[in-house]
């Protein structure tokens, strides 16, 4: 088979609507419509899911079990959040590394990834540790937590 290959990176979650908030502050994405739906401009697709799954017959207690984001621009991997009931225990053996200063070096890079770690913060994520700089091949990062824990790297 040839061809392109599509991924979707898929994060287990006490709370994936929840969570899926808090990425998609920090990526930019947007929740998809539900199948079959068109979406006017500005539209609520919260509202729209809700609606969907209301149409479906599907209950209450069961519509916080997953939820996704898209990258607008389509170019970005799809993120998908799936509910299980155990707690993380271990580092993340693959984690996101959020490119929030691309072509920055430096002072100049460091300061660019502690203002968007700042905001990050604010949204519910957690600071663990920053690497500075370390020429010729370490440029800098700050390793973060998300609400539920899960590793990422602001690089």
């Amino acid at each position: 088979m040839n061809g392109v290959r599509h991924i979707q990176v898929t994060f287990d979650a006490h709370d994936p609507q929840a969570l899926a908030g808090f990425w998609r502050e920090v990526l930019g994405y947007e929740f998809p419509a539900p199948p079959g739906v068109e979406l006017p401009e500005g539209a609520d697709p919260l509202a729209a899911w809700d609606e969907f799954l209301d149409r479906i017959g599907v209950p209450k207690e069961e519509r916080n079990t997953r939820s996704a984001l898209e990258d607008p621009a389509g170019e970005g991997p799809r993120l998908f959040f799936q509910q299980v009931p155990e707690d993380k225990v271990a580092k993340n053996r693959v984690h996101l590394d959020v490119r929030a200063a691309p072509g920055l070096q430096g002072d100049e890079r460091m300061a660019a990834l502690e203002a968007e770690c700042s905001r990050l913060v604010a949204l519910g994520a957690t600071r663990v540790q920053r690497f500075d700089p370390d020429p010729p091949l370490g440029f800098g990062t700050i390793v973060m937590q998300d609400p539920e824990g899960n590793e990422f790297c602001l690089d």
